[in-house]
């Protein structure tokens, strides 16, 4: 299938999609028309923010070009993370965002910290520059260092989340206690009007020694895995407007058959 069809086809099968791509680059208007085109009215697009904005390394060349050469760069070519930058990234990437959100189709926007977004190394009040300007969204943020949902530190990740109507993105993991696994034992809602899912699979040598996000994720959930999966969506469906379950599991075709058969089990397919 060329590139161009796969996302009406998929919104042939699926209400809703969690957009990658932007965690790269910022997509331009007429990306974000095609989207719209290509999917029905109720669709739902949830969308990663930029890199930047994660705490990330990023290359200079994952800017657009008039910020590119506004930045200053270390000796690996990464930028300098900068408030100045921060804001005129949000800019040019919520241009972007108002196609989808004048078409009724943004859902979420998810913030996918970096595993050196560490209690060790940074507060969590670090965060308000980019919540605070998002206020009128939907935000989820999802931590990849272990060490803010542990312990005392739990608690107070939950209640600062929850104080700013943040979404605290739940997952499913392997069972390891890496520092850059969070437990999948967690089911916390921060934000009544979203609870946020995200499966990783099961496959912890290749979440921790992957040198490619198809090799980081490579696990083909089993059926009574996706039984697991649907009662934790129940569960959370209980205490929340809406839930958003992404299977992130994305070697070869795994993550689309999941939610397939995911979508059977909770009865939206027959």
């Amino acid at each position: 299938m060329h590139a161009g069809e796969r996302l009406g086809w998929y919104a042939q099968h699926f209400e809703m999609v969690e957009v990658n791509s932007t965690f790269y680059s910022v997509p331009d208007f007429r990306m974000a028309e095609r989207w719209c085109s290509a999917t029905p009215d109720e669709f739902t697009f949830d969308v990663k923010l930029h890199q930047l904005f994660s705490f990330h390394s990023t290359p200079a060349k994952l800017l657009p070009p008039e910020l590119q050469r506004r930045t200053l760069m270390d000796e690996k070519g990464n930028i300098e993370r900068t408030r100045d930058l921060v804001d005129a990234m949000l800019k040019l990437f919520l241009r972007s965002m108002s196609i989808l959100r004048s078409a009724n189709k943004l859902g979420a926007l998810l913030l996918q910290l970096s595993p050196a977004f560490s209690p060790r190394m940074h507060k969590l009040e670090e965060l308000d520059d980019l919540i605070e300007p998002l206020r009128d969204y939907r935000l989820a943020i999802e931590f990849r260092n272990r060490n803010w949902v542990t312990g005392d530190q739990l608690r107070s990740t939950i209640d600062f989340l929850r104080q700013r109507n943040a979404a605290f993105v739940n997952v499913d993991a392997p069972a390891a206690e890496h520092f850059t696994i969070i437990p999948s034992s967690l089911n916390e809602i921060t934000d009544p009007a979203l609870a946020y899912l995200r499966l990783h699979g099961r496959n912890a040598r290749a979440y921790l020694t992957g040198k490619t996000v198809a090799a980081r994720f490579n696990y083909n959930y089993r059926d009574d895995e996706v039984d697991d999966v649907a009662e934790r969506s129940w569960q959370l469906a209980r205490e929340a407007d809406e839930v958003h379950v992404v299977f992130n599991n994305n070697a070869l075709d795994y993550a689309p058959r999941a939610a397939m058969r995911l979508r059977k089990a909770l009865g939206q397919l027959i």
